[in-house]
């Protein structure tokens, strides 16, 4: 009968240890969910505020950009008609 007694406290010994882990990972899922909320919070934020590059350059630098392909383009035309 003693022997069943101390297994019995060891028993619940063991139970109260892995109750207490089972609290602990459950608070660092909350921890954690509340940090991954934040961050991407914070991401939302971020692609808020991202721009494209046509957005990001002036007007003027769009126009010079736009000639300076067009010219690309005439030159490309240019040698393609020669060599045909």
């Amino acid at each position: 009968m003693n022997q069943l007694n101390q297994q019995s406290e060891k028993f619940k010994l063991l139970l109260s240890e892995i109750d207490e882990e089972v609290k602990l990972l459950k608070q660092e899922i909350k921890d954690l969910k509340k940090e991954n909320s934040k961050l991407v919070t914070k991401l939302e934020d971020l692609r808020g505020k991202q721009t494209d590059i046509f957005s990001a350059i002036s007007e003027s630098e769009r126009l010079a950009m736009r000639q300076t392909v067009q010219g690309l383009i005439k030159k490309i035309d240019t040698h393609l008609g020669n060599q045909a």
